[in-house]
C-alpha cells in the first residue's frame, strides 16, 4: 500500500489513539502468512479449508468445461466439484475418472496444485505448533511509594504457565513528549533501570523496582507533570522456555493514568506458621497505600 490518501491503523492496547501509517509497502503473501501464525487456530484452519474449498471449486469450473469425466452428470457443478476433491485429495475411489485427453491434463495440473497447497500447509501448520507462545501476566497498575526511604516505581509480572522462564530478562523505556529548542514536539525515549533486570529463573511473580534518584528520568516528576508530558512506559520481557528452550517474550504499557502515587504493590508472599512459604497469587494485582514522608510527600 502506496500513497499519501493510503494509510494503515495501529492501535496500541489500552490506548486513547491509534497510530495511522502513510506510505506503507506492504508484501501481502508475506504478511499473510505472519498474520495466520500471529492468529487463533481457528482462524488458520479456516484459511486452509478455504483455500482448499476455493481450489476444488475453480477445477470444478475447469471440469465442466472441459468435459470428459466418466459417469459425472452432465453440467454437474456437484460431481465435478466432488471429482476435483477426490483428486486433491489422493482418494481415487474409482467411480469417476477423467477419459479425455483435455480432463487429463487438467488432473494433471490439480495434482501439482495439491502437491503445493497441502505442502504449503503442511509447512504453516508445523511452524505453528512449534512456535512458542508466552502466557505472562503484568499488574494493571505501576505503583510510585517510598522503599527504605526512596521513592521507587515499582510493578509485577509473572508466567501463567507452570513452568519457568530461563533467564529473563526485563527491559523498561519511558517515552515522553517534549518540544524542542524550535518549537517542534519530539517523542524521547529514555531507558529506566532496575534494581534487577535479570532473573534466572521467573515463574509465578516477580516485582520489577525502579529507583527514583537523583539518575532517575522520573526524578522530580509529579502525577501532574507525567499526563502533561503524555509519559508511557514499555515494558519488554525476554527469555527461554525451559520446556522447549525456545525464545519467548511479551510486552506491556503503563501510561500515566495507569500511575498510582502513594502506593505499594501488596506482598503476595510470605510464610506459614509451620516455616513454610506461601504464595497467594489472589493478591497480585492488589495495592496498598504507603505513609507519606519528606522525601515522598504523596498519601
Amino acid at each position: 500500500m502506496h500513497g499519501a490518501n493510503q494509510f494503515k491503523r495501529l492501535r496500541e492496547p489500552g490506548a486513547d489513539y491509534e497510530i495511522r501509517i502513510v506510505g506503507d509497502r506492504r508484501q501481502p503473501l508475506r504478511d499473510f502468512y505472519h498474520a495466520l501464525l500471529e492468529r487463533p487456530w481457528w482462524v488458520t484452519i479456516a484459511a486452509i479449508s478455504g483455500a482448499f474449498l476455493t481450489a476444488n471449486g475453480m477445477f470444478a469450473v475447469l471440469y465442466l468445461l472441459v468435459g470428459g469425466i466418466a459417469h459425472a452428470a452432465p453440467a454437474s457443478f456437484r460431481d465435478a466439484f466432488f471429482f476435483s476433491v477426490q483428486t486433491m485429495g489422493t482418494v481415487g475411489y474409482g467411480a469417476m475418472f477423467p477419459q479425455s485427453t483435455g480432463a487429463n491434463l487438467v488432473v494433471t495440473a490439480e495434482a501439482i496444485t495439491g502437491l503445493t497447497l497441502t505442502a504449503l500447509a503442511t509447512g504453516l501448520v508445523f511452524a505453528k505448533f512449534s512456535r512458542s507462545t508466552a502466557r505472562f501476566i503484568f499488574s494493571q497498575r505501576a505503583t510510585i511509594g517510598p522503599l527504605n526511604g526512596v521513592p521507587t516505581l515499582s510493578f509485577r509480572l509473572g508466567n501463567l504457565r507452570g513452568n519457568s522462564i530461563v533467564d529473563a530478562q526485563i527491559k523498561v523505556v519511558m517515552i515522553r513528549t517534549e518540544k524542542t529548542s524550535e518549537g517542534k514536539l519530539f517523542y524521547r525515549m529514555l531507558d529506566l533501570s532496575l534494581t534487577r533486570q535479570r532473573a534466572l529463573s521467573l515463574s509465578r511473580a516477580w516485582n520489577a523496582l525502579h529507583l527514583i534518584d537523583a539518575g532517575s528520568p522520573l526524578h522530580g516528576e509529579t502525577p501532574e507533570t507525567l499526563a502533561a508530558k503524555e509519559v508511557e512506559l514499555q515494558v519488554q520481557v525476554v527469555g527461554l522456555d525451559d520446556a522447549t528452550m525456545q525464545p519467548v517474550h511479551a510486552g506491556h504499557r503503563y501510561f500515566a493514568r495507569d500511575i498510582l502515587w502513594g502506593h505499594r504493590l501488596a506482598d503476595v508472599l510470605s510464610e506459614t506458621p509451620d516455616g513454610h512459604l506461601l504464595l497467594d497469587l489472589r493478591r497480585f494485582q492488589d495495592v496498598e497505600p504507603t505513609e507519606p514522608t519528606t522525601e515522598f510527600p504523596y498519601p
